[in-house]
C-alpha cells in the first residue's frame, strides 16, 4: 500500500513509522518548504504535486487549524488512519479517518475520536469519551471517563481532564495541567487546577 504524507516533521517520522508497522510498503513524503528526506523517507515534492500521485494521504500538521485547512482542501482524497501495533483499542471505539493512535497509547470502551485527530504516545483515552475533530492529546495525557472536547482542542503532555467534564472547541490545555471543572471558554489553560491564562483571539478560532 502507498502512503503520502503531508508534512515533512517530527510527527510526520512518527506517523511514517506507524505506517510501516501497519503494511504500508510505499511512503512518500510532501511539504512545502523542505527537500531531501523525512527520516527514512524521500520528499518528492510539495503540496501541489500530490495530484500527480495515487495512494492514501496522511496529513502531519501539529497546528489543528493548518491541519484543518489541508484536510478542506484535499477533502476529495482518502485519508489513512493510523494505529500503532502496541496501542490499545477497546471494544465500541470509533476512530474517524485521518486520525492517529501512537505507541503505548490506549483507548478505552466506548471512546470516539474525531476527523484527523492525534492520540499522542502513551495517552489515555477513558470510556465514553468523545473527542472532536482535529484534537491532539499530547504524550502521557489522560482523558478520565465520559470527558468531551471540543474541535481543534490542544490538551498538552502530561495533562488530565477529569471525568464527566466538557472542554469546549478552541482551547489547549497547558502540560501538566488539571481540568477539575468544565471548559466553556476557548483558550489557553493551566495549572492544578487549570485556570484560565488567555482568551482565544479570533484568529485562532476556526
Amino acid at each position: 500500500m502507498k502512503l503520502l504524507i503531508l508534512g515533512a516533521s517530527g510527527h510526520g517520522k512518527v506517523a511514517a513509522d506507524t505506517a510501516r508497522l501497519c503494511a504500508y510498503d510505499e511512503i512518500l513524503f510532501f511539504d512545502d518548504e523542505k527537500r531531501g528526506v523525512c527520516g527514512d523517507w524521500p520528499i518528492v515534492g510539495t503540496s501541489d504535486d500530490l495530484c500527480r500521485y495515487d495512494g492514501e494521504l496522511f496529513v502531519a500538521i501539529g497546528n489543528a487549524q493548518i491541519r484543518s485547512e489541508l484536510c478542506r482542501r484535499f477533502s476529495d482524497r482518502k485519508f489513512a488512519t493510523l494505529i500503532h501495533p502496541s496501542a490499545v483499542i477497546g471494544g465500541g471505539v470509533a476512530l474517524g479517518e485521518g486520525s492517529i493512535v501512537l505507541a503505548g497509547a490506549v483507548l478505552n470502551y466506548g471512546a470516539q475520536i474525531g476527523r484527523s485527530s492525534i492520540v499522542n504516545t502513551c495517552a489515555s483515552v477513558d470510556h465514553d469519551c468523545v473527542v472532536g475533530d482535529f484534537c491532539h492529546i499530547a504524550v502521557g495525557a489522560h482523558l478520565c471517563g465520559t470527558v468531551t472536547l471540543g474541535d481543534h482542542t490542544w490538551i498538552g503532555a502530561g495533562a488530565t481532564v477529569v471525568n464527566n467534564l466538557s472542554v469546549c472547541a478552541n482551547c489547549m490545555i497547558g502540560a501538566g495541567a488539571v481540568v477539575a471543572s468544565p471548559i466553556a471558554v476557548p483558550g489557553t489553560y493551566v495549572g492544578v487546577p487549570a485556570k484560565l491564562l488567555k482568551k482565544a483571539s479570533e484568529t485562532q478560532i476556526g
